[in-house]
């Protein structure tokens, strides 16, 4: 029997140390969050994403009293990104959570592990060009630079699909 280990490499910083360009996302995100709808959770999580050409896109959760009818931050903003530049490269997300009283997580929020996979998937639709994850909590954030497969080893994708 043969043991493989996975590994995940990412940088630790203060939000203070993040460059403007970063801060501005995280920023945008942590706004985002504060007009979720979470009256069940309240949990109230923002993305927000830079694209190639320049522009952003904000999401938020939307929740639902029949909870699978909900859907993620994450995943809202990037159908939102696909939806209205399909054909820009999502360069960077931001994820941020606070709870009703806009109190924001002391530590960052990982997105799940649906939004991971849909993650994935845009990454698999821009060539395989990484979308660079930045993570907010108060006492630190994360920065990962290896995107979606970083976060999702062993993942489930079209090469999957072919293999028979």
């Amino acid at each position: 029997m043969k043991e493989v280990k996975i590994h995940l490499c990412y940088s630790v910083c203060s939000f203070a140390e993040l460059s403007v360009s970063d801060q501005k996302l995280i920023s945008m995100a942590k706004e985002s969050a504060q007009k979720s709808y979470a009256p069940y959770s309240k949990f109230h999580v923002g993305a927000a994403l830079f694209l190639s050409n320049g522009s952003y896109i904000v999401g938020n959760n939307q929740e639902n009293a029949s909870y699978p009818n909900g859907i993620c931050a994450e995943r809202t903003a990037l159908y939102q990104a696909g939806a209205i530049y399909p054909q820009q490269t999502i360069k960077a997300m931001a994820i941020a959570a606070c709870n009703d009283k806009g109190v924001f997580t002391s530590s960052p929020c990982p997105p799940c592990g649906s939004c991971r996979q849909v993650m994935l998937e845009s990454e698999v639709r821009q060539a395989a060009t990484p979308i660079r994850l930045l993570l907010y909590g108060t006492d630190e954030c994360y920065i990962i630079e290896g995107g979606a497969s970083a976060l999702l080893p062993l993942s489930f994708g079209c090469d999957v699909l072919t293999k028979q």
